[in-house]
C-alpha cells in the first residue's frame, strides 16, 4: 500500500487541477465537433486518457527534474527527488500510461492516431523545454491543448481552423495560469538559471498575464459565436472574464498563496466555459 501511495503522489493523482487544466479544453473541443450532442464513448475515451496523459507526463516531468526539484521548497518531497521512488521506475510508469492511453484511442480514426503520437512527442518533451526555452509556458499550452484537435479529428475525421484557433486560445490560458504557478517558484528558479514565463515577463507579469487571460477569451468566444452559440454561452464566457478578474485581486501583490490560488481558480474559468457551451447547445 505505501508503495502504491508513492505512485499515486507521482502522477499527482492527489491534485487534480492538472487533470481538469487539460480536460476542459478538450470537452470544448468535443461539444463544438459534434453540434453539441458528442458520442459518450468518445467522452469516456477522452477522459481516461487525459488522466492517463497527465498521469505520464507527471512522471516524465519527475524523472527530468529529479536534480532540479531537490532545490525548490515545493518540490523537494517528491518521490523521485527523495529517492523514494527510482527514476527508471518513474520512465516505466510513464511508458506504461502511455501505452495505455494509446491502447484506448485504438479503435479511433487514424488521423486521430496520427496526433496522439505528436502529442505523446510534445508532452515528453515540455520538462527539457525549461532549460532553454524563455516562455516554456506556450509549449505547456499545445501539450495541454492538444485534446483539442484530437477530439475534432475523432468526430469529423479533419481538424478545422476552428480547432487550431482554439489550441491557440488555450497556449494563451497556459501561459497565463502557468505564469501565476511559476511566480509562487520564482526566487527558487532564479537561483537554478531555470527559464519560466514569470522570469522572462519579470515586472510585467501580472500585465502580461491578465493580457493572455483577455487573447484566450476572446478567441474562445470568437470561435463560440462562429459555430452558433449565443446567450448562454456569453453568459460562461462572462463568467469566467469573472474569473480572470479575481485572479488579478489574487496576483497583484505577488504573494505566493495567492499567485497558487489563483492558478488552481482556472479549473473554474474553464468550466464556466464548458458549461457555457453546453447549456447553449441544450436550451435551443
Amino acid at each position: 500500500m505505501n508503495r502504491l501511495q508513492l505512485y499515486f503522489r507521482l502522477v499527482r493523482l492527489n491534485k487534480p487541477i492538472g487533470i481538469l487544466l487539460l480536460l476542459w479544453p478538450t470537452l470544448w473541443a468535443l461539444w463544438l465537433a459534434s453540434d453539441g450532442k458528442p458520442d459518450w464513448t468518445l467522452v469516456a475515451i477522452f477522459t481516461l486518457g487525459t488522466i492517463l496523459m497527465r498521469s505520464a507526463g507527471c512522471a516524465i516531468n519527475d524523472y527530468a527534474d529529479r536534480d532540479f526539484d531537490k532545490h525548490v521548497r515545493r518540490t523537494v518531497d517528491r518521490p523521485v527527488t527523495s529517492g523514494k521512488i527510482q527514476p527508471r521506475e518513474a520512465l516505466l510508469v510513464a511508458l506504461v500510461l502511455a501505452l495505455l492511453s494509446f491502447a484506448l484511442i485504438w479503435p479511433l480514426n487514424t488521423l486521430t492516431k496520427q496526433l496522439s503520437i505528436a502529442a505523446v512527442i510534445i508532452a515528453g518533451t515540455y520538462p527539457y523545454f525549461k532549460r532553454f526555452f524563455a516562455i516554456p509556458q506556450a509549449y505547456l499550452g499545445i501539450a495541454f491543448g492538444f485534446g483539442i484537435p484530437m477530439g475534432f479529428a475523432a468526430v469529423q475525421n479533419t481538424v478545422p481552423a476552428a480547432a487550431w484557433w482554439l489550441l491557440v486560445a488555450n497556449v494563451f490560458w497556459a501561459v497565463a495560469y502557468d505564469t501565476e504557478y511559476a511566480m509562487v517558484d520564482r526566487e527558487d528558479d532564479l537561483k537554478l538559471g531555470m527559464k519560466t514565463s514569470a522570469i522572462t515577463f519579470g515586472r510585467y507579469d501580472v500585465a502580461a498575464v491578465m493580457f493572455c487571460y483577455a487573447v484566450t477569451l476572446g478567441l474562445i468566444f470568437i470561435v463560440g459565436w462562429q459555430y452558433g452559440l449565443r446567450t448562454w454561452f456569453a453568459t460562461g464566457m462572462l463568467i469566467a472574464t469573472g474569473c480572470a478578474i479575481y485572479h488579478y485581486t489574487l496576483i497583484h501583490e505577488r504573494e505566493r498563496a495567492g499567485c497558487f490560488a489563483a492558478f488552481r481558480h482556472n479549473n473554474w474559468l474553464g468550466a464556466a466555459i464548458f458549461g457555457g457551451v453546453v447549456l447553449d447547445y441544450l436550451i435551443r
